[in-house]
């Protein structure tokens, strides 16, 4: 329990509190914090939040952390967001939470940890938060790795975080083109053996003998072919991470030899009667039902019970379907090769209203193609493709698409817009749903 005797009692103006006795408290503190008292207002921050979140490197002492972390005229849990400060409130506990922050560089996915601060009577006084901006992921477009905001990624992001300075084994699982590879490179890059190799291993399509030469190697004349000596990935990731790609393609043969790699370190290569070690921090992704596999006989129970220590499931983009935009800004400059694109109105709410079974790797190939269809960097609606986009089948578009019609008040093609469709879209949603009636 964290005492701090110099602030004063719960609810005392912010005036009365010593600034220079606050300051001195976090300055020891290399992450930026800032202490709160009980009605949410900053009363100190120390250098490395004045630097990294503060305005021309002032802090905001005296406004609410809603206030300028959000936006919000309301603490965060009634708009919607997760409150750390009232679930500490609750359990009189050091509670953590991810959320998107307002920067002086913009939004950034900022993990957030607070602590309550007791005096020496155990009354609670006012909270430590501590921030933590993620290099792993932006909130805003960006030319390489992790982009959202949605709720959907945002969890996948917080468990990412979770696991990520752990050795533990993590499972990655999701739909085909979700980006596996991508949160599997995040989280080499946020553990601590980011300095070391992070090895990919596609399991797809590789026989036993041809998987087991590319994991453990071999030796010069162990197979027909085998001209040189061969390293196999494990002895590669060493120090690192080792990315097993659609593991549950792994051979059922091979998969005893694999879990002893996995348990052990410990590997031959083929042809070799030397025993080799690896250390290395192991990560798989499928996507695959693993655990019917299991029941089938497909797939060893040990070897998934082993793999499956800590399970990070990556959302469908049909379950982020508010990071379209985002992702569509990001995905053309990728491919941009210095060229700006923009994306009409009439093929955006085309993209938007496109339900992606391929999901992110579908959508990347889609605006591909249209690029090469478009002639004046623009995406029209005649770049992409003639087949009319089929509708989400999401349990919550029926609810969204209610509250919508009983929350707006204008024409439908008024409420197309603010919707970000097409008129003819939207009438099709819904009627589709049952809710084109009055």
């Amino acid at each position: 329990m964290a005492v701090f005797p110099r602030l004063p009692a719960a609810g005392a103006p912010v005036a009365t509190f010593d600034p220079l006795a606050l300051n001195a408290y976090l300055e020891h503190d290399p992450l930026p914090a800032i202490v709160l008292d009980t009605a949410y207002h900053i009363v100190a921050a120390n250098r490395a939040y004045r630097q990294q979140f503060g305005q021309r490197g002032q802090a905001p002492i005296g406004h609410t952390c809603h206030q300028v972390s959000h936006g919000y005229n309301v603490p965060c849990d009634r708009a919607g967001e997760h409150c750390p400060m009232r679930k500490a409130r609750e359990t009189r506990l050091p509670e953590r939470v991810l959320h998107v922050h307002h920067t002086p560089r913009g939004p950034e996915h900022v993990d957030v940890e607070l602590r309550p601060l007791y005096g020496e009577g155990g009354e609670l006084l006012g909270y430590v938060e501590r921030l933590r901006s993620l290099a792993v992921a932006a909130a805003q477009p960006s030319e390489h790795g992790l982009v959202g905001r949605a709720p959907a990624f945002q969890r996948a992001l917080a468990d990412l975080e979770r696991a990520a300075p752990s050795q533990i084994p993590v499972l990655l699982q999701g739909e085909s083109g979700t980006g596996k590879e991508l949160f599997a490179r995040a989280l080499h890059a946020a553990s601590p053996r980011a300095g070391g190799p992070l090895v990919v291993v596609d399991c797809t399509g590789l026989s036993e003998t041809l998987f087991e030469s590319e994991l453990f190697g071999h030796e010069k004349g162990a197979f027909t072919g085998a001209a040189t000596r061969k390293t196999g990935l494990a002895e590669a990731a060493h120090g690192g991470t080792l990315f097993l790609d659609e593991i549950g393609e792994v051979p059922l043969a091979t998969q005893a030899k694999l879990l002893r790699l996995i348990e052990s370190g410990s590997f031959r290569p083929v042809g070799s009667l030397r025993t080799l070690h690896s250390d290395f921090r192991l990560v798989a992704a499928t996507h695959k039902p693993l655990a019917e596999m299991v029941v089938n006989g497909s797939f060893r129970q040990d070897l998934y019970y082993r793999i499956n220590a800590f399970t990070l499931r990556l959302p469908a983009l049909r379950e982020r379907a508010e990071d379209l935009p985002l992702l569509i800004d990001s995905l053309l400059r990728r491919t941009a090769q210095g060229t700006p694109w923009r994306v009409a109105a009439d093929a955006m709410a085309w993209l938007q209203a496109y339900h992606y079974p391929g999901n992110i790797r579908e959508l990347r190939n889609v605006l591909e193609r249209a690029q090469l269809m478009a002639s004046d960097g623009v995406i029209h609606r005649r770049d992409l493709p003639l087949d009319e986009p089929a509708l989400a089948s999401l349990p919550s578009e029926q609810h969204k698409l209610a509250q919508a019609l009983a929350g707006f008040r204008g024409s439908r093609k008024a409420l197309a817009t603010h919707l970000g469709l097409s008129e003819r879209t939207l009438y099709r949603r819904l009627k589709a749903l049952g809710l084109d009636e009055g």
